[in-house]
């Protein structure tokens, strides 16, 4: 009989303990996807039915941010937001709560504690610390066609005197003057490099983008274009630069801009592009696909399926005369596409009718159906300026020996004899030092851009400014 009051009376204080936990109040966490490090908070409040609570994300600039469902049972706590399409869940241990936090199909472990958290420092050597050795500027410069502002940073060698001048052109997707992506600066490590060594650059926030004005969302490739040659007029209203050695530098898109550019304006006097693609963007990016795919150990099966879906898609876009036919008749074909098992895959827990709803808005968007349709080649045997093209072996989005030879073949084509070309072996479209190439390794790895390659770019650029 004492042993059961024992168990009995050992049982009862567990369950005292228990409901004696509340979980009210603030909890922190920093969530770490690739990339990225975002500062989490929930807000915990007690209720007579429970808890309810809200979100921050301070790194978002997002505070009070609903949580429709709160729970507390058996040392299990819940968070949903529906609207987000965001759940997580964890498990009380002392005072701090182990879990999994899960949003649009990606899950990302995230323990929460009482203690406030700081962002851990990731670790990127090659970015310059102020002060730096040189002049820096910050700049704003009209698209009068555009009717926009754009905001950037001029650095000069010195404040006094006459330099040639580079003008950075960022690659796909809203950048800001920095090229900043998955914890990298590029732009600012290459424009620290060549201004240490003599060579002004002018770097600008995309249009919509940090202080530069306009719509990023509503613009493709040909208007971005416009944004360079306003870069460029506003450079020849500047004592400080050579206005017969003006270049231009694109990465990636950057790489397509730069050519357009040239082609039209006499004020260029060099290019340099950077992963810069020398075929037609829907070849790119099938590419692409099937390389980052094999990359991530896709079967074969599949991504033959996903192939042949894609090359319907571009089909229609190339084809296309109205918009909105074109998102419907894009639908039928992912509608037809997403079997049972592929919608299982789809992300956040978005119906299929929103996915495809999604994707066709996406494919049909201005800026796409300009890339799927743009060939290169017209505008690259138009220019007659010198050009150095350079790609990295490893790069799986924008294939290195395909486009090379396209730029190359494009420029002679045209009568261009001043042409460089390289493939640097062991490099990605980062031009980082890599293993194997997969965009899922840019934010691993420290090094931000090659010093191979920015030796390379420096050395080619004296030659064509002495």
């Amino acid at each position: 009989m004492r042993v059961l009051l024992l168990a009995l009376i050992a049982i009862l204080n567990t369950v005292a303990l228990i409901a004696q936990q509340d979980i009210s109040g603030q909890w922190n966490g920093l969530l770490k996807a690739p990339g990225a490090q975002l500062r989490v908070i929930f807000n915990v409040t007690k209720t007579d039915d429970g808890y309810t609570s809200t979100m921050d994300s301070p790194d978002q600039g997002a505070k009070g941010i609903p949580v429709t469902n709160t729970t507390f049972e058996n040392s299990t706590v819940t968070f949903e937001a529906s609207n987000l399409k965001m759940g997580y869940t964890g498990e009380l241990k002392d005072n701090e709560i182990v879990g999994t936090f899960k949003q649009a199909g990606h899950e990302f472990p995230l323990n929460l504690s009482r203690e406030v958290i700081e962002k851990e420092t990731i670790r990127r050597p090659q970015e310059p610390t102020k002060p730096y050795p040189y002049y820096t500027e910050d700049v704003i410069f009209l698209n009068t066609k555009a009717d926009i502002a754009l905001a950037g940073t001029l650095t000069l060698p010195k404040k006094e005197g006459v330099f040639p001048v580079v003008v950075l052109i960022t690659g796909s997707g809203p950048q800001n003057r920095d090229e900043e992506l998955l914890g990298h600066k590029p732009f600012l490590v290459i424009a620290d490099y060549l201004t240490r060594n003599g060579i002004a650059v002018l770097r600008y926030d995309d249009r919509g983008v940090g202080k530069s004005t306009g719509d990023f969302k509503a613009a493709n490739s040909a208007d971005f274009a416009t944004d360079v040659e306003s870069a460029i007029a506003y450079l020849k209203t500047r004592n400080e630069i050579n206005q017969k050695q003006i270049g231009l530098m694109g990465h990636s898109e950057g790489g397509l801009i730069a050519p357009l550019v040239a082609a039209r304006s006499k004020d260029v006097g060099f290019i340099v592009l950077l992963a810069g693609p020398g075929i037609r963007g829907d070849k790119i990016l099938l590419a692409q696909m099937e390389l980052i795919a094999k990359a991530s150990g896709e079967s074969e099966e599949e991504i033959k399926k996903s192939l042949d879906t894609n090359r319907k898609v571009f089909k229609l876009v190339h084809k296309s005369k109205n918009d909105e036919q074109l998102k419907s008749d894009i639908s039928k074909i992912l509608n037809e596409a997403i079997d049972e098992e592929a919608e299982a895959d789809i992300p956040g827990g978005m119906s299929k009718e929103a996915f495809i709803s999604m994707q066709a808005k996406q494919i049909a968007s201005p800026w796409m159906q300009y890339f799927l349709t743009y060939d290169p080649a017209p505008a690259l045997q138009k220019v007659k300026c010198p050009v150095l093209a350079l790609n990295g072996e490893k790069d799986l989005q924008v294939p290195s020996k395909e486009n090379l030879a396209a730029i190359a073949k494009a420029l002679k084509k045209g009568g261009n004899k001043n042409v460089s070309t390289k493939e640097f072996p062991g490099l990605n479209h980062l031009f980082q030092e890599t293993k194997t190439g997969a965009p899922s390794e840019y934010a691993e790895i420290e090094q931000t851009f090659s010093p191979v390659v920015l030796e390379e770019i420096l050395t080619w650029i004296q030659a064509q400014t002495k």
